[in-house]
């Protein structure tokens, strides 16, 4: 059972985190329980120096009394989900080496264009100590552990759901192009959307007065690219759910505005929770729906009653490319033409309309044109453009969509059946 009796502690942490302070003042604090977690104590140096962490991640300077309570209420809901995460990864025998935290701070450094020395130097000025980093992280690697190795399993992302992906991104091969950041709000339970909504409040108003959108992802958001910073790449408008797709034309003009500048969305309710979207960048479709093509021709000059009929009855076989020579040669007079890599904005429309709905290793039956009777066999099917995935990518990409609803699921059924209580 869930115990949550939420008590402030702003007044006695205003005059320690308003002046930050250095790591010998905390060490001189007097350590007190600021929760329970299955009867496990999270002591008050760990909320400050978590609250810390938060406000040296996010840059914020003017700290008010109701922006320290949304942080110490994020510092504590950290708190609780890692020891969580821990106490199940501990059930399981799972051990995070020493080893596997310093490259989890190296890969932060890489991706903040800085060094691991340079981190722990602006932590320490900040008065946070790098352990509070360490714990963080420690709980992070724990939990990915922990779900890959509980469902990874069970989890097949089958050819068809990849050549489905394929498909969505070959419909929108020539839409516009987004670069988002995305912040999502995940609402626990019916009962508790008001919480939520305050959560969402208070990072809008941080966002307001200037904190980084990338840092408040990653110490706010409950979504999976909450690791990167909120960024989801490159994406298409159709990519998004369709409550934030909605308000991209006016997210667009606001973008146009700003001369080069992000565009901030307002607060959306999508299913399961709330997002706050930042519009970075934008471009034409970039990427083309590409064919490897062989075609088999019967010139007018030697298109007989039969002919159609005849190649109408052999590609009813579904021939692959290889076997096109052999079709041809049952077809007197026609001629196999292999046409290499072709984009379908090259193609005549009437190719490319016949060719749309196939994949590889179909045909375009029969086609009545100028140069006599002609069809298409598709040896292969791509996208092709910048930032395209590969096969294996969006293997990847659909697993760890499955993966994170796994775990954000196990995660609130650990807070359910879980007893936590917040002191005074």
């Amino acid at each position: 059972m869930l115990m949550i009796a939420v008590k402030n502690l702003v007044l006695t942490l205003m005059a320690s985190l308003l002046v930050i302070t250095a790591p010998g003042a905390m060490a001189q604090s007097t350590e007190g329980v600021a929760a329970l977690v299955n009867d496990e104590p999270i002591t008050t140096v760990d909320v400050r120096n978590r609250m810390r962490l938060i406000i040296a991640s996010t840059g914020l300077t003017q700290l008010d009394p109701a922006t320290l309570a949304q942080i110490q209420s994020q510092a504590i809901r950290g708190l609780v989900d890692e020891t969580l995460q821990l106490q199940a990864a501990r059930e399981y025998e799972i051990d995070v080496t020493e080893e596997e935290i310093n490259r989890s701070i190296q890969d932060l450094a890489d991706r903040n264009n800085t060094t691991i020395a340079t981190i722990v130097g602006d932590l320490e000025r900040s008065g946070v100590d790098i352990l509070t980093l360490r714990h963080q992280l420690e709980a992070e690697i724990a939990w990915q552990v922990l779900v890959n190795g509980r469902y990874g399993s069970r989890i097949r992302i089958s050819d068809q759901q990849i050549e489905m992906a394929l498909e969505r991104l070959a419909a929108s091969a020539s839409q516009p192009q987004y670069r988002i950041f995305e912040l999502f709000f995940e609402i626990p339970s019916v009962n508790r959307e008001q919480e939520t909504v305050e959560r969402v409040i208070a990072v809008m108003d941080q966002l307001q007065r200037g904190a980084p959108f990338p840092e408040l992802a990653r110490q706010y958001s409950d979504a999976p690219s909450a690791a990167n910073g909120g960024d989801i790449g490159w994406i298409v408008a159709s990519q998004l759910p369709p409550e934030v797709a909605t308000i991209l034309p006016q997210l667009m003009q606001q973008y146009a505005q700003s001369q080069g500048g992000a565009a901030l969305s307002n607060p959306v309710r999508v299913p399961g929770g709330y997002m706050i979207v930042a519009l970075v960048a934008a471009r034409d479709g970039t990427t083309t729906l590409q064919y490897d093509l062989v075609q088999i021709t019967v010139p007018a000059s030697a298109v007989q009653p039969n002919s159609s009929a005849a190649l109408t009855r052999a590609l009813a076989a579904n021939p692959t490319c290889a076997q096109a020579d052999a079709v041809a040669s049952r077809i007197p007079g026609s001629v196999v033409t292999p046409l290499g890599a072709i984009g379908a904005d090259a193609l005549l429309p009437q190719f490319s309309e016949a060719l749309a709905p196939l994949r590889e290793g179909g045909n375009t039956g029969v086609l009545q044109t100028a140069a006599g009777l002609q069809s298409l066999i598709v040896c292969e099917r791509t996208i092709a453009g910048p930032g395209v995935p590969s096969r294996d990518d969006l293997e990847s990409q659909l697993r760890g969509q499955q993966l994170s609803l796994h775990s954000r699921r196990w995660l609130r059924d650990l807070r359910r059946d879980g007893t936590v209580e917040i002191r005074d």
